[in-house]
């Protein structure tokens, strides 16, 4: 379990301090920093609580690792942990962003040093893969789903009251 954090050995990284803001709605009480989830480097560091690292996790292991045949090597990180309002919008609640509970994927590295983006990409394993994290996250945004996430997918684990929402 060494490098090992949420209680899962195949998430990587470290504790960090507990985030706090003084924007009311920001923050991350449990934050870890994550280096690789079910061996799959990111390309930065990402911040998050440990839903995020632990649904992060199964989607590589069960979705898109087996979508790659096992030839995923790297997540491109687009956006993590940062305090700032819904689609960067001035004045909009609190992004789960900024709770630590959402990530960005803007592009897919393989083993063999192909890239494949969202953006230039969205073929039939992206859309595959994409569809198949409905279910694993609460919120699942792409390309198609709101002019804002074209060139990448938005994955939370928000507190969300209903089922998923997966546009």
């Amino acid at each position: 379990m060494a490098g090992a954090v949420c209680g899962v050995a195949s998430i990587k990284g470290e504790e960090i301090a507990p985030i706090g803001s003084k924007v009311s709605g920001c923050g991350v009480p449990e934050a870890v920093r994550v280096t690789s989830v079910a061996g799959v480097r990111l390309s930065q560091p990402a911040t998050m609580d440990c839903s995020l690292a632990k649904g992060l996790n199964t989607w590589v292991d069960e979705v898109a690792q087996p979508a790659f045949n096992g030839r995923l090597s790297e997540l491109r990180i687009a956006a993590h942990y940062v305090c700032r309002g819904r689609n960067n919008a001035k004045g909009a609640k609190v992004s789960e962003h900024g709770k630590g509970r959402a990530i960005d994927i803007s592009a897919f590295v393989l083993t063999d040093g192909k890239v494949l983006t969202v953006r230039d990409n969205f073929n039939r394993t992206l859309r595959r893969i994409y569809k198949s994290a409905c279910g694993i996250f609460r919120t699942t945004l792409g390309p198609g789903s709101d002019g804002y996430h074209e060139d990448h997918f938005h994955f939370d684990t928000s507190a969300r009251k209903g089922g998923a929402y997966c546009r």
